[in-house]
């Protein structure tokens, strides 16, 4: 058993006296971008906007606040290793290389990076240079994500996306130049006015670049967003059967050309799976530093505030408390402020990890472990979801493959439908 103990701030953490230590991951959010898709809710800002002026002061300032939260975290170092750190936003490729530098020092002088660590940004086409590619590989970033969606020109205009393919290839180039050998590329279906020719010649270009990873998501329509607004584009959306050929053809082309499904919309070459976001699907351990972030720590999930004017004045605050006066009493009210400064905290109960853990896991096309269901929770994973399980694996929707619980085929197709099923009444 782990120890979790109370520090004299109140803050939890472990001694790391009893066991190795603890894999961390960190998410660091970038909210700056140049313009907003049509389909984007990610929280982030056009720097050409209202709402940014000022914008080279917001963003000095804001680099400044992620690295004092970063600092705020150092109680981990003891007990944690680090084994992936991922960069997103927002458009992380905007801020400039030394910018990114400064993020990565502060990241390195407090924590434990394993050796192994992935390392990812994300990159949008027409903001790279050469010079950022070369700054994130001599920072020890490995891993580049790059939001391409669509190789056609009027779906990328459509979307509102700021390039076109051949400043996508710019990219890509770039990336392979500077040393990059895991790279994944973004893709999109639904577009309003895609067709399956137009489709399929995007997939086979990014089969030509011969990517270690690719992402493969349909078009969500969220409410709020100009996309959900405008029922011109709203109705030049693909039908649910072209949906379904699109989705049947992304999975025949990447298999034939050696990338593996390993999760319901990401396909990789062996050994190329993303680990980042693995750990998310996995229950793993978290911190997420930057407005709107997210942290999964000590069974604990809590979200930044997606005030950046508050993030940036909690931060300035904390580093006044953390510099000057008594350590222990300006501990707690660091501990405070940040507490304040979260829009969601919440200790999830057993019955809600237990949710998340078959909600989550199932996306894996390896499923869940039975074993490791009940080395987490002490229950066999068919005491509490038995009847759901059979009823699935009856129908053909799950299989139980010595001790992995995964969909099948016909199950993925309904995945949602399924998933939903997994949640316990109270």
């Amino acid at each position: 058993m782990i120890d979790i103990i109370e520090d004299e701030s109140g803050a939890k953490y472990d001694d790391g006296s009893s066991y190795e230590r603890r894999e961390l991951s960190i998410y660091i959010h970038i909210p700056f971008c140049v313009k907003k898709c049509v389909y984007c809710d990610f929280l982030s800002f056009p720097v050409g906007t209202s709402c940014m002026q000022g914008y080279g002061v917001y963003r000095e300032k804001y680099i400044e606040a992620l690295c004092e939260e970063l600092r705020s975290y150092a109680y981990l170092a003891e007990t944690h290793s680090v084994k992936t750190i991922y960069i997103g936003g927002g458009t992380p490729s905007l801020l400039e290389a030394d910018e990114i530098t400064m993020i990565m020092t502060t990241v390195r002088s407090i924590f434990d990076i394993a050796e192994d660590a992935e390392i990812s940004i994300e990159v949008n086409p027409g903001t790279l240079t050469s010079r950022k590619a070369a700054e994130y590989i001599a920072n020890g970033i490995n891993r580049m994500s790059i939001g391409l969606q669509s190789a056609q020109r009027d779906e990328l205009q459509v979307l509102g996306r700021i390039h076109n393919y051949d400043q996508f290839l710019a990219a890509f180039d770039m990336a392979r130049e500077a040393g990059f050998r895991n790279i994944n590329i973004d893709l999109m279906s639904d577009i309003p006015g895609q067709t399956m020719r137009s489709y399929l010649d995007t997939l086979e270009k990014v089969l030509r670049c011969k990517p270690e990873h690719i992402s493969s998501y349909s078009l969500i329509v969220e409410a709020g967003t100009p996309l959900a607004a405008s029922p011109e584009l709203l109705s030049r959306i693909p039908d649910e059967d072209v949906d379904r050929e699109m989705y049947d053809i992304t999975n025949k082309l990447l298999d034939s050309g050696g990338y593996h499904r390993y999760e319901i919309s990401n396909y990789a070459r062996h050994g190329y799976e993303c680990r980042h976001n693995i750990v998310y699907w996995t229950l793993g351990e978290y911190i997420g530093v930057g407005i709107g972030a997210a942290s999964f720590l000590y069974g604990r999930r809590y979200t930044n505030t997606s005030d950046i004017g508050e993030y940036i004045d909690t931060m300035e605050n904390c580093h006044e408390l953390v510099t000057y006066g008594d350590p222990v009493a300006n501990s707690r009210k660091v501990r405070d402020l940040l507490e304040q400064m979260r829009t969601v905290d919440e200790e999830l109960n057993t019955d809600r990890l237990m949710e998340e853990y078959m909600f989550l896991g199932l996306r894996m096309i390896s499923g869940v472990s039975a074993e490791r269901f009940n080395d987490y929770f002490g229950h066999s994973i068919y005491d509490i979801y038995g009847p759901v399980i059979d009823k699935y694996k009856v129908s053909g929707h799950l299989e139980d493959d010595h001790g992995l619980i995964r969909l099948t085929k016909k199950g993925i197709d309904v995945s949602n439908t399924i998933l939903a099923d997994f949640l316990i009444e109270d």
